[in-house]
């Protein structure tokens, strides 16, 4: 978690809960469903639409979400008719639910390419990560054995945790205007969490849906995966965010993919910006007298107790800020003494 910014404001203090819909803006309102995680929740957005209701996000496979929902078709939408179905990324707490909602509905799903094949590589082979040479860009960097295995366990995670893609799809490209309710949502779009995740701006309105790419507490996970092992997320990350700040307005509401709405959003953007400079200068430091490996490197950066599943986040996300750094010559690779990869100054 980030410290405080006393730049944001928080104009609605308490969330919806089970079932219920809070406006949050004129013609769009905010709802949240369960997740079994340390973050417990997911949001999404019911934007009127004529005669319905287009819905941002879906929510995790699970039956607890799956009850949320009827909740919220019981109550908040009973007689309402979903018009669109938009998943903002491929993550399953807002894609897990898409094909269990189009298949009630009959819609078409909407995303941008890059986040439905992500999903779909997950869904067709969820077991194509837990194999060489996948296991040995884990082992090569210094993680051991036992949290190598949890680590390469999670596209079966995946195959639970979502119900399934729709065959088709309608993509979502950066620019394009969504028409929703007589208004128009501009389509932006940011790397570093996820491949192409969609972000909407409603400047009448002055409403940004963020997604996870801004959050008012937290960072979003920022990591490099085995398909990628010299992948630079972070630096793509931060250039999304700079390019947000650019873009949209420093006075928005806020609508973030977790915790509450907010506003300050230039403020929030500096800050996560800060905070990952000080992991970046953590790493540096850590590294100037002793070469160290990404998995070495994972206390300098988390400084809590972890699980073999949270270490196998805090590996991908401390190797995205080793990656950053050496691409920017702040690192270099040092000798192996093992057979493990270090970096050093």
């Amino acid at each position: 978690m980030l410290p405080p910014d006393l730049g944001l404001s928080h104009p609605f203090q308490t969330p919806p809960g089970p079932g219920q819909a809070l406006e949050v803006a004129p013609g769009i309102r905010w709802a949240r469903l369960p997740l079994p995680f340390r973050l417990d929740h997911v949001n999404i957005y019911l934007i009127e639409d004529g005669d319905g209701v287009a819905v941002v996000d879906t929510g995790i496979d699970t039956r607890p979400s799956r009850d949320a929902w009827q909740r919220l078709f019981a109550g908040p939408l009973a007689g309402r008719r979903i018009t669109r179905l938009i998943v903002t990324h491929c993550h399953p707490d807002h894609v897990g639910l898409a094909k269990w909602l189009v298949e009630r509905t009959g819609l078409t799903l909407e995303m941008s390419e890059a986040e439905y094949l992500s999903a779909l590589v997950l869904l067709l082979d969820p077991g194509s990560l837990a194999s060489d040479p996948y296991r040995s860009f884990f082992v090569d960097r210094g993680l051991d054995e036992e949290t190598t295995d949890a680590v390469m366990t999670r596209g079966h995670d995946y195959l639970r945790s979502v119900s399934g893609l729709p065959d088709t799809f309608r993509r979502v490209i950066a620019g394009e205007r969504l028409r929703i309710g007589g208004r128009d949502f501009e389509v932006l779009t940011g790397g570093g969490h996820a491949p192409e995740q969609i972000m909407l701006y409603l400047a009448e309105g002055r409403i940004f849906l963020s997604a996870d790419q801004v959050l008012p507490r937290i960072s979003p996970n920022i990591g490099v995966y085995a398909r990628d092992p010299e992948g630079d997320p972070l630096g793509i990350f931060l250039r999304s965010l700079r390019s947000v700040k650019r873009r949209i307005p420093a006075d928005v509401l806020v609508l973030p993919g977790h915790d509450l709405p907010f506003r300050g959003l230039h403020a929030r953007i500096d800050a996560i910006i800060e905070h990952h400079a000080g992991r970046c200068d953590a790493i540096v430091a850590a590294c100037r007298d002793t070469p160290r490996s990404a998995a070495e490197l994972i206390p300098f950066v988390f400084h809590r107790e972890l699980d073999a599943h949270q270490t196998g986040f805090a590996f991908g996300e401390t190797l995205a800020h080793v990656n950053y750094l050496l691409r920017r010559g702040r690192l270099k690779q040092a000798m192996s003494r093992d057979d493990v990869l270090r970096v050093s100054v």
